[in-house]
């Protein structure tokens, strides 16, 4: 089962489709994909990221991020929405080996689910709207952010933990190329321990800690983004293959 989706410039485009969900469902294949910058879109890249006939791209970066970055090339018939999720900037210097890569990454993801409310909310009503399909979601390495914003969306599909960890790992076939890019770019710039890295316990230990804190993953969707049933259902409708035995 391949994934990703081979692009000269981006390294970690991939489709998040196939995935097993609740009474028989899968995910669907071509509906949602998450991706690192988009900013990189150029020359044949850029035909074959149109000939995905996306509809909607929902980018976490923060607005500098953007403006230095560059945002992915206007087409006909494509919305874009700049929806940042993260407000506390990273503090790396808070870092230790004692603390380990997962649980700094971990403690990251949960900041976002609380100082991203607003535009998380805004991001999965749009996702889970059948028309605004297929979707790209991303963010610079769409790693973290991206990782975020992904892992709600299967959870709310039914896709197990073990599927949803093991998505967010896969950004690991990565890591060499982003470290290699980001050397080349910033011959002179140090790189923090974690850089491009997802290990798997990260996610597991977000996961972990957003259901301590609000019972399910799905409960801290409801009542702290305040997604509607009716959003959600829609979700489950576009999203997922028809349940086992009905076609």
């Amino acid at each position: 089962m391949i994934r990703h989706i081979e692009f000269t410039n981006l390294c970690n485009f991939r489709d998040v489709g196939g995935y097993a969900a609740r009474d028989g469902r899968t995910v669907r294949w071509q509906r949602l994909y998450r991706a690192d910058s988009l900013g990189w879109l150029a020359g044949a890249d850029l035909t074959a990221f149109r000939a995905l006939h996306v509809r909607n791209v929902i980018d976490l970066r923060h607005p500098y991020e953007v403006e230095k970055a560059g945002r992915v090339p206007e087409s006909e018939g494509q919305h874009y929405q700049n929806l940042p999720i993260e407000g506390r900037r990273w503090d790396t210097a808070a870092y230790s080996e004692e603390l380990g890569v997962a649980r700094y990454l971990a403690d990251r993801y949960l900041e976002v689910t609380e100082d991203g409310v607003e535009n998380l909310r805004t991001a999965l009503e749009t996702i889970a709207r059948a028309d605004n399909a297929p979707v790209v979601v991303h963010c610079a390495a769409g790693k973290d952010r991206t990782g975020v914003l992904t892992a709600l969306v299967l959870s709310l599909a039914g896709v197990s933990e073990n599927d949803i960890v093991a998505d967010y790992a896969l950004t690991g076939l990565a890591t060499e190329r982003f470290v290699a890019d980001w050397t080349r770019r910033h011959p002179d710039a140090p790189l923090w321990p974690g850089f491009g890295l997802a290990p798997a316990e990260a996610m597991r230990l977000f996961i972990t800690d957003l259901k301590a804190r609000h019972g399910s993953v799905e409960a801290y969707v409801r009542k702290v983004l305040r997604l509607s049933t009716a959003a959600i259902s829609e979700l489950h409708g576009h999203l997922l293959t028809e349940p086992s035995g009905k076609g």
